[in-house]
Parts: C-alpha cells; structure tokens; sequence
C-alpha cells in the first residue's frame, strides 16, 4: 500500500509539473529556513530540541494562465516543496525527508497585498519510528513513509522585483493514515524566513482577466475505492477496506465543485475479527456470528467541496456514518487499556463514541485524465485520501472514479 500510495503522489508531482510547462508562466525558486517545535504526540515523548528544517520550492506565479480556475482564484502560486526536517532528538524522533506540491493564495487583500497562505499536501520519509523495545515512548511513527500536511501563513517584509524576503508562520503533521499503529502522528508548529527568486521581473508582467460568464453544470459521479488499515496495537496488520461511493452535484465556473451522495465500504478487519471469534465476539457480540459480512460493513452518506485547478482536485467530504456496527467494538478494543492485574479493560460507549461513530471525513487530492479547464462530459481520476472518523484516521485509500457533466 505505501509504494502504491507513493506512486499516486509521484504521478500527481509529475502531472503538475509537466500541465506548468504547456503555459508561459513566471517562475521562482523559494529556499526557507524554518524553526521551532516539535509537540509532544503522548504521554512520556521524548524531549526533543529546536526542530530546523529546510525547504527549497520551485513555483510558479500563474500569471499567463487563462485557464479559468486561476482567473477565479486570483492567479494562485503552485509548485513542489522538497524538504529536510530535523525533530528535535536524532535517537527517538529521527528526521524526515518531505515532497510536497502545493498551492499559495493572497489572503486579507482588502487590507494589506502582503499576507499570502501556503497549504501543501504530500509525502515523508522518516527515519526513526516507534519499537517497543527499542523505542517505546515515540508512539507517534510507526511506518517509513507517511502522509505530510502544511499551512502557513507568510508576510512580504521586503520586496523588489526580482526577490521577496518573506517572514512565516504555520503547521505542519505527519501520520501514516491508520496503516500501522501507534499512529499518534507528529505535529509542529514552526516559524521561518525565506526569499523568493524570481526567474524574472513579476511586476512587467500583467495578468489576463478575460471577461468570464457565470455558469454551472451538474454531475454526476462514482468511484472504487482500495484502502488499507489496522485494528488495534494488538491486531496490527494491514488488511483491506473496500469502498464503493456515488455522488451528484454541481461544477461552478469549471473551478468550484459542490455535491453530495453515498458510500457502501467492507473492512475486512472487521470480518475476520468475527469470524475468528475473538475476545469480545463470544463475550459481548455473539449474534454478529450469524452475519459477519453484514456487520463488517459501514453505509453513510456525506456532503463534499473540491477545488478544481485544471487537471488536478483538492477535495474534503464530510459525512454520516448510518451504519457502521462494528465500529463498537473497535472503540472498546483501541480505547480500553490493560490493568495492572493483567487484565484487559474496554473502554465504555459514552458520548463521545456516539459522536465519532457517526461522522466521518475524507480529505485527498485527484488527478483527472482530462483538464476541468474544459469541462468534459466524460472524465476519469485518480486519486489518493485519508479517511477518518471525526478527524481520527480511519483507513489510507487510494480511488479510481467516473465522472459525466450534463451538458445544458
């Protein structure tokens, strides 16, 4: 799953790359210089020192670019971000090796032209994680390869017209998903300084702004979704998710994409718990045994907003859980803790069970075969998200899906 999960992002890296070129664009290199904190993910992590990492960004401004989506956002910055992080203690925590594409907006621009926000959504490669016997108190990396996620927030301090020095300040996380646990994840706030090159003089540049029409569209849209994910620390391997999801809504301005629909998924976790009867089957939930298919499935509807910039798609659900049985269990094996008599204890159904049982969220980014930009009937994507349970990773997925616009 990681090298399949990697694929996906190295074709969406090389897709971005490769759609830059077919445009006469401004570009710029961005080195940046970042300090600050790695937080503590559980209780007992080890201490750690000043995080520093470096990043080096190539981007472009975007200014050249008819395509609709970047007229309607105000000519956002993309790019890839390649980075080196260091946590703070080299024995526990380790460093990580980062590649990110990203895109940046100007923000507050009613007031000032100097706030810009930069979101990035990639891959690292960590060097140390957890062991129980080597090293128990970082249960935040479990795997090599995990998910990286950043937002900051930069102001232009001084500006000429072929460098911008830029003070920062932001977030970053990383996590593998729920594909091996403990999966606590790693989460830091940093401030930085950087410098942005440009290739050339921005300011002789003037952006088109075509004359655009309001419109929309409705589509309609389904995907298979593969996923993989653990139960428990005791239970921790990697098994399947299968996802089927149908979706109908609207494509605003080939840009903003509003819908809603339904999911049907199987965890095979999930079946192979009951058919094993383990602990709680017997105990608690004998009469999951007389369907463990129907039990090992989840059925939810949800409400998703993807971004549209050309071929690729930013994409958040939020969603219902209707059914989802098992999910019980999975509280009471991964909430419970074992006592000091050696006994193990479940943890109890509260509130706050009820809660994450019922919504669940999706976060990701797509890769579709034909640009937005021209608003095909047909199109297919692919793409690659976490799915969680109230923000609490459930399973890493990757997608390939259909979509058909009607046409007015």
């Amino acid at each position: 799953m990681r090298k399949t999960i990697l694929f996906v992002i190295a074709l969406l890296i090389i897709s971005n790359v490769l759609s830059a070129q077919n445009v006469d664009n401004l570009y710029y290199l961005s080195p940046e210089i970042l300090v600050g904190k790695t937080l503590p993910a559980n209780t007992d992590f080890p201490n750690t020192n000043l995080q520093t990492a470096l990043f080096f960004s190539f981007g472009t401004y975007n200014l050249d670019n008819e395509q609709e989506w970047a007229v309607r956002l105000n000519y956002p910055k993309t790019g890839l971000s390649l980075a080196v992080i260091d946590f703070g203690n080299s024995d526990q925590v380790g460093q990580a090796i980062t590649v990110m594409p990203f895109v940046e907006f100007s923000v507050f621009k009613k007031y000032s032209d100097n706030f810009n926000l930069n979101v990035g959504y990639g891959a690292s490669y960590m060097n140390t994680q957890y062991d129980f016997e080597t090293n128990p108190l970082n249960r935040a990396i479990t795997t090599k390869v995990n998910w990286s996620f950043r937002s900051f927030l930069y102001y232009n301090v001084l500006k000429d017209k072929l460098t911008n020095w830029r003070l920062g300040l932001g977030y970053i996380h990383h996590s593998n998903g729920h594909t091996r646990l403990p999966n606590q994840g790693l989460n830091s706030l940093l401030a930085s300084v950087s410098a942005t090159i440009n290739t050339s003089k921005v300011e002789s540049v003037k952006p088109h702004k075509p004359k655009l029409e309001q419109k929309s569209e409705t589509y309609t849209s389904s995907r298979f979704g593969l996923g993989y994910n653990t139960l428990s620390d005791s239970i921790n391997t990697k098994k399947e998710v299968y996802t089927v999801a149908f979706e109908i809504g609207k494509v605003i301005n080939k840009t903003f994409k509003f819908g809603g629909g339904f999911y049907a998924r199987y965890y095979q976790h999930f079946y192979d718990y009951i058919k094993d009867e383990e602990a709680l089957i017997n105990s608690q939930y004998p009469n999951f045994k007389d369907n463990a298919f129907a039990y090992s499935t989840n059925y939810g509807v949800f409400g998703t907003a993807e971004l549209l910039l050309g071929h690729f798609g930013v994409e958040l659900d939020l969603g219902l859980n209707l059914y989802k049985p098992f999910y019980k269990l999975e509280w009471q094996i991964t909430q419970g803790y074992r006592a000091d008599s050696g006994n193990y204890v479940y943890a109890d159904l509260d509130s706050y069970y009820e809660l994450k049982r019922t919504i669940s969220s999706r976060l990701g980014v797509k890769y579709y075969l034909i640009t937005n930009n021209k608003s095909p009937k047909h199109n297919l994507f692919l793409s690659a998200h976490i799915n969680a349970n109230l923000g609490q990773a459930d399973f890493s997925e990757i997608s390939l899906g259909y979509t058909y616009r009607f046409k007015n």
